[in-house]
């Protein structure tokens, strides 16, 4: 996602249930800024939890966002947030500031995985930060809903052993396909990439457009070399952001016979972050399996 600086904003609000933030028959309130927590937030609660994801939409630029008063009610009610943090969200700091709330528990991925300014900031692509937001969530229900401590911690304790099918598939890729230079034109998948054991080239392009700035010439020239020449097994690219310089090099990528994939920044509706996961990866494996041109 690009760090811009004065973020231009745009609704991509989507409350999950109908009273926002409020909790409803006992239930603990949880607001998600990103849709992939929700998910979590959900698989570790059940039924004693209500959650609202703010960034919903996966059809919608998610580097665009701007905050509406229901999204500031949402938290200013909510026992519990979850945020990604490292620069994805810097509007949740001020809503959360500007939503003040005595006891509130605040989640940031970012600083349970270890990561700061810089990073790059889509965690959910990095092996270890589920089960840490999810330990996280367990343990701050635990605290809120004593009664029920052991029913989270079973739930913790499912999630975990869910996560096994996702990493039994990235060690058979690895196992096969370790050192298999790839290209994207962003780093959206670049954390995966790296447990994948694949070489990612181009990472000058992709800071570039993460940081909105346009890429030098040298830099498009050596991508577009790449595709042409076969340099790369595959093109990934951000499903969210198809701008015409994405477009350009889409339909050189195709032109060249190269594999492209898909990933996306939001999780998919009416899905799970395992799931998710495991059809990018499903993805991934066609993808670096189809025989050179």
């Amino acid at each position: 996602m690009r760090l811009i600086a004065g973020l231009a904003l745009v609704v991509v609000t989507a409350l999950s249930s109908p009273g926002g933030a409020h909790a409803a028959g006992g239930t603990i309130a949880i607001v998600a800024a990103e849709n992939v927590y929700g998910d979590i937030a959900r698989q570790i609660g059940g039924d004693r939890v209500s959650v609202s994801s703010i960034m919903s939409n996966p059809d919608a630029d998610p580097h665009l966002f701007e905050t509406t008063p229901a999204v500031g009610r949402s938290l200013a009610t909510a026992q519990i947030v979850v945020f990604n943090g490292v620069g994805y969200d810097p509007w949740m700091a001020k809503l959360l500031k500007a939503a003040p709330h005595s006891g509130r528990v605040e989640i940031v991925a970012a600083d349970l995985v270890h990561k700061t300014s810089g990073d790059n900031p889509h965690l959910w692509y990095d092996p270890p930060t589920m089960p840490a937001v999810a330990t996280a969530l367990a343990g701050a229900l635990g605290k809120a809903d004593a009664g029920h401590a052991a029913d989270y911690q079973a739930r913790l304790r499912t999630f975990i052993a869910s996560l096994d099918a996702i990493h039994d598939k990235i060690a058979a890729i690895r196992k096969k396909y370790a050192g298999k230079p790839v290209t994207a034109t962003e780093p959206v998948f670049g954390y995966m990439v790296d447990a994948l054991g694949l070489t990612m080239r181009n990472g000058s392009f992709q800071l570039a457009v993460m940081n909105n700035t346009e890429p030098s010439a040298k830099d498009m020239a050596a991508f577009e070399d790449d595709l042409k020449h076969h340099k790369v097994a595959v093109l990934f690219y951000n499903k969210q952001v198809t701008g015409k310089l994405t477009q350009r090099l889409l339909e050189i990528a195709r032109q060249a016979r190269v594999p492209v994939v898909g990933v996306t920044e939001t999780e998919p509706a009416n899905t799970s972050f395992q799931d998710w996961m495991l059809g990018q990866l499903g993805d991934t494996e066609k993808a670096l399996a189809a025989p050179s041109p």
